[in-house]
């Protein structure tokens, strides 16, 4: 578990986001597998205890891969030309297996990690050979290294102690889930409710048989 001390407000607005703004992103999304709905499950009851987090529910499950950028500010014919470029480098590749889980405390979410991250990593690979295909390598935002791939459970939505978290994840037992990614999203993102919330705005398989 965590050694935080304490945990901070997720939901301050980071730099260029304000409300009615919205984002282009690539999310792996879990609204249709039936081991990651019994994983939220598994978890609900010591979310349900802990007033200062904002649990995600099933339909907004996600593991963020790759931004492109504000919806204002990209335009949408680059946007169709990546979709295009992703399902190509993404069609030769193959669907794979992660485990999700078990949850831990980080300082602004109840998270879990995601692994193995080899796939994982080369579906990211492959979004960004994409972007940068389209708008050369120089321009792929965000950078290469230091992506974490994980899941998160829980926004927090106050200052305050970790120990209360803490507490009650220990107390609900560790769990875990394998769901089988064969599929990645680009998403029209938004957070102006406290939580992120989208519209998709195109799949794109993995593998050509998937």
């Amino acid at each position: 578990m965590s050694q935080l001390g304490l945990m901070r407000d997720h939901w301050w607005w980071r730099p260029g986001w304000k409300v009615g703004r919205s984002f282009y992103t690539w999310h792996i999304t879990f609204a249709d597998q039936p081991a990651a709905a019994e994983l939220v499950d598994a978890y609900a009851p010591a979310l349900s205890q802990l007033p200062t987090l904002d649990p995600v529910p099933l339909g907004w499950l996600h593991l963020t891969m790759q931004g492109i950028g504000f919806t204002d500010e990209v335009d949408r014919s680059d946007v169709d030309r990546i979709i295009s470029a992703a399902q190509k480098r993404c069609a030769q590749l193959e669907p794979f297996t992660v485990t999700i889980g078990p949850a831990h405390v980080d300082p602004e979410t109840i998270q879990m990690p995601v692994r193995p991250i080899e796939p994982l990593a080369r579906v990211r690979r492959a979004i960004r050979d994409a972007i940068g295909e389209v708008w050369g390598a120089e321009n792929v935002p965000e950078p290469a290294d230091g992506w974490r791939a994980h899941v998160s459970l829980g926004y927090s939505n106050s200052p305050g102690p970790a120990e209360p978290v803490t507490t009650s994840l220990a107390a609900h037992g560790k769990h875990t889930a394998e769901v089988t990614v064969s599929a990645v999203s680009l998403i029209d993102l938004n957070r102006d409710n406290k939580a992120y919330e989208w519209t998709e705005v195109a799949t794109v398989r993995i593998g050509s048989k998937s």
